[in-house]
């Protein structure tokens, strides 16, 4: 049944989802106009100065007591409402170096300057504009209904997601100390893989470790039409390369998942030139710890025993590094996720709650449940127009376009609708646990 269906046709046993709708039918102008605005006007990670200013002064707005500059342009908002839980609801603000080509009325035209000092297009194909979008509504919706709900409300606005550094900046930066310590954690990601109107759950791990590897393999460059007078890199980086996908196949437990991609390898400058040296840049996906240690260590050994296998000597040893850039897997709670389930069940309806297999994408929301040892759990919010979507499930449908990628673009208004409704049932639910 779709969302806007159900919305028309439920008979309003639930006071808190009435005034939900109620307070959407009212506000929810508002609120597209702050998606196409945050979408408009994406800033890179690291640089999400104007886009914190934005979220602060929401919760400003609304009355929370707000702490801005936690682990760089870091927002933390608290709402006490009087004895309760503590409930974190967590939105990541910034947004990723690719060009715009959706050809929407608002699209971003922004460029900035990487981390690298290249110039490049900027642009949320992640997602993010929504999830801010999202999580201001939640943050107004249950400012204006304190009557609904006793306890405390941490909205949490973090930078930096894309590159795996901002929660633990955020808590490093005393975020708990200088706020309070949550008894549940929540967020959503939005998911082009399921329709708008949707919402997807997944118990245990949803999301995987991620690390990063570079590995510099050195050699003795020389003339390319005298190989045997060098210690040819390129040839050991390629022996690397294939030596590397048996850590998978023939080392992981067939029953664990596991990745090593290596991504990037440069070497050399022309035809005739044996070079001094190859890069490789490699991605490395888990979800167990166990599995992660076993993977890095197996790169470090395929890597050294390779070079050592084709004669170079102890000092052309390739040079292995593990970037601090490390996300680990993000594990949601399985009875928090049952008990969040039958809420969004019970305001969207049975079949628009899906569960959803895990992936190997990364995501550091992953960091907040463990600081606080508390439950938490990140859901799936579906994205796509449904139409667009059924086709795409045919044999010789149309791909959909996805994160990450130039052409993303949510069916807004009711992924919004759905994230504001589905997220505030959640929350209300939880402050009614004694």
């Amino acid at each position: 049944m779709l969302i806007s269906t159900l919305l028309s046709l439920v008979v309003f046993q639930n006071p808190a989802l009435e005034a939900t709708q109620g307070w959407l039918k009212e506000h929810q102008g508002e609120l597209l106009a702050r998606y196409q605005d945050l979408h408009a006007n994406p800033e890179l990670s690291f640089q999400e100065e104007k886009t914190g200013k934005k979220m602060a002064a929401v919760l400003e707005n609304l009355g929370f007591q707000v702490q801005s500059g936690i682990g760089g342009y870091g927002v933390a908002g608290i709402l006490r409402n009087g004895d309760g839980p503590v409930v974190l609801v967590r939105t990541d603000t910034d947004a990723l170096p690719i060009t715009e080509e959706t050809g929407l009325p608002f699209a971003s035209k922004v460029r900035a300057t990487e981390q690298d000092g290249q110039d490049v297009g900027v642009m949320h194909a992640c997602g993010h504009d929504m999830h801010m979008t999202v999580w201001t509504g939640v943050a107004a919706f249950l400012a204006t209904h304190k009557n609904l709900w006793s306890g405390t409300l941490l909205c949490i606005a973090q930078p930096a997601e894309e590159r795996g550094a901002g929660a633990i900046k955020m808590l490093n930066d005393d975020l708990y100390a200088r706020t309070a310590t949550p008894n549940y954690c929540l967020a959503f990601h939005v998911t082009p893989e399921l329709p708008s109107g949707t919402v997807g759950i997944r118990p245990g791990f949803a999301l995987a470790n991620v690390d990063s590897v570079d590995i510099k393999v050195l050699g003795k460059g020389g003339h390319g039409s005298t190989p045997e007078k060098t210690h040819d890199p390129v040839v050991l980086a390629s022996r690397i390369v294939v030596a590397l996908q048996t850590l998978v196949s023939r080392e992981i437990p067939t029953q664990k998942s596991a990745v090593v991609t290596v991504g990037s390898i440069h070497g050399g400058a022309k035809h005739n030139i044996i070079p001094d040296e190859v890069f490789l840049q490699i991605t490395v996906r888990s979800y167990e710890k166990e599995v992660r240690e076993a993977l890095l260590s197996g790169i470090k050994r395929t890597a050294k025993y390779e070079a050592l296998a084709a004669g170079f000597p102890d000092d052309l040893l390739p040079e292995v590094r593990l970037l601090d850039e490390h996300t680990p897997a993000a594990w949601n709670s399985p009875g928090l996720v049952k008990r969040n389930a039958k809420i969004i069940r019970s305001v969207l309806g049975e079949g628009q709650v899906i569960e959803v297999p895990a992936v190997m994408g990364g995501e550091d929301f992953g960091r907040y449940g463990p600081a606080a040892d508390c439950p938490s759990n990140i859901m799936w919010l579906g994205a796509t127009e449904l139409g667009q979507w059924e086709q795409s499930q045919n044999p010789n449908g149309r791909p959909l376009p996805g994160i990450h990628t130039s052409r993303f673009a949510p069916d807004a208004l009711k992924t919004i609708r759905t994230g504001v409704i589905a997220m505030s049932a959640t929350i209300l639910d939880l402050f009614s646990a004694q």
